[in-house]
């Protein structure tokens, strides 16, 4: 992480310590999943492993959302906190990384699945990429990015802690949320050597059970009532046409009834299949189709079965993909947009720049994954024709010159992110774009066409590390039919030319 955020430096770091410990968290889920047979010992591991993360998120969701409600301004003191909490996330991270390769090495169970060990390694990979993210403040203390003429900006770095989850605490008149300051447990030393997260060295022994608090004393419920000592009322259903909506539970938003019609198999696929007649949404049938109420997207369905595109992405990839990793941008979406609704309704704009980041990463992630399941076909591939395979002609040379520059393109994006052939109305042109993670380092006032998922959890069960080899697999699955609709579609805006 580079220094340049400058004072906003400790906004960056929780930022990153909140995605990659939801990460880390989602993905004991997705172990569990792989392998269902884990020996209890280790599924105990990793169970204890799921409180740490979740409370080191709220921890640092918690002073994320103090440090903007006062403006971004961050005193010394809070900067030292800040830094306690991080060298205990870098810590939980390294200390998971070595639990998984205990695990790989000993479970019978996890040598059982074939594509356990890929996981695994990914996972880990996962892991190591955050520890590298941060690496560059392994040595420079936060309290540096302080002003400087703030007490205590060179002050030495404190050590980190994991204390025993407190008891519910109100969070201080401040808002800050409270200092976890309670007896060392017997897991905690100053000692690097020591553990401070759930035991995983004998495979034949359960770890001892451990509750990490990390940095915070914070509960939700604290926070809640620390707001409310502020005037701070909580995020309330949003208000439809005089109707309170609470939750994707209470009330499926935007969920449309579907129907089911007629449909006739393409060519090649498997006669019988479950799935042959896939429902076909309500809102396609509409001459007007009906927006989604705020906080009310929801996951689409998969155009075809999970194992429909063999054995070019397999089953258990899409699976992961579409359940776990598209659901969380869908539920981060949802929550950034009743955040802001809140905002509206109270006037108070405090922690609009991190719901407006979430509302971007999210929002980008839930979008593009829509389109990316409806441009891949089980029948796919080949080359588009007509008006697609003429514009594509026109502005790339040849489509074999077009192939080549979108592979590359996507092989090349650095860490996660999506490689997207789009539609510019202002240029009349087809291009082809990188996004790192769904929505950094690209380009507006343009259309998306056609999208491929290069972060790894889209490919790494069947194709390791090999993203060229992905790639190459995936052009045979390509929707051109569908992408050729979006063209047809994008064509018709007609903007002044610049």
């Amino acid at each position: 992480m580079e220094y340049i955020y400058g004072s906003l430096m400790p906004v960056r770091v929780l930022e990153e310590i909140v995605f990659w410990k939801k990460q880390e968290r989602e993905h004991i889920e997705v172990i569990l999943a792989i392998v269902p047979q884990l020996e209890p010992e280790y599924v105990q591991v990793l169970r204890e492993w799921e409180p740490v993360f979740t409370k080191t998120e709220e921890a640092a969701s918690a002073w994320l959302q103090f440090i903007l409600s006062q403006g971004g301004s961050t005193p010394s003191d809070t900067m030292h906190k800040i830094e306690l909490l991080l060298k205990a996330s870098v810590y939980q991270s390294e200390q998971f990384v070595k639990h998984l390769e205990t695990m790989k090495q000993y479970s019978r169970a996890v040598q059982s699945v074939p594509l356990a060990p890929i996981v695994f390694d990914h996972i880990a990979s996962e892991s190591v990429y955050f520890l590298n993210v941060v690496h560059a403040l392994k040595d420079k203390p936060l309290s540096s990015f302080a002003p400087p003429d703030a007490p205590g900006a060179h002050a030495v770095q404190p050590k980190a802690f994991i204390h025993e989850a407190p008891p519910v605490d109100s969070g201080s008149s401040s808002g800050a949320p409270a200092e976890a300051e309670y007896p060392l447990t017997a897991y905690d030393s100053e000692s690097e050597e020591d553990s401070h997260s759930p035991a995983a060295t004998a495979p034949q022994s359960p770890a001892p059970g451990i509750l990490a608090y990390i940095g915070s004393a914070q509960t939700p419920q604290a926070a809640q009532a620390a707001q409310a000592a502020q005037g701070i009322q909580p995020v309330q259903p949003v208000q439809e046409h005089g109707e309170a909506r609470s939750s994707r539970e209470d009330a499926p938003f935007g969920s449309l009834p579907y129907r089911e019609l007629p449909y006739t198999l393409p060519e090649g696929w498997p006669a019988g299949h479950p799935q042959h007649q896939p429902p076909v949404p309500e809102y396609y049938l509409r001459a007007e189709p009906a927006s989604v109420p705020i906080g009310g997207h929801t996951l689409p369905p998969l155009p075809y079965p999970y194992d429909a595109l063999e054995p070019y992405i397999d089953e258990t990839t899409m699976r992961v993909h579409h359940d776990k990793h598209h659901q969380s941008y869908v539920d981060g979406l949802n929550q950034a947009e009743r955040a802001l609704a809140e905002a509206r309704r109270t006037g108070r704009f405090d922690l609009v720049t991190h719901w407006e980041r979430e509302l971007a990463f999210h929002g980008a992630g839930h979008y593009l994954h829509t389109i990316f399941w409806n441009t891949m076909n089980p029948v796919g591939g080949g080359q588009p024709t007509g008006d697609l395979l003429d514009q594509i002609t026109q502005d790339f040379g040849s489509f074999k010159a077009f192939k080549m520059h979108f592979s590359k393109a996507a092989e090349k994006v650095e860490g996660g992110g999506w490689t997207i052939l789009v539609w510019s109305p202002r240029s009349r042109r087809l291009e082809i774009l990188q996004a790192e993670k769904h929505q950094n380092l690209s380009q507006w006032d343009v259309i998306p066409l056609l999208p491929i998922d290069v972060w790894e959890h889209a490919y790494y069960l069947k194709h390791k590390n090999e993203r060229a080899k992905y790639i190459e697999d995936w052009w045979h699955v390509v929707n051109w039919p569908a992408v050729d609709e979006r063209f047809q579609a994008a064509r018709t805006l007609v903007w002044k030319p610049y």
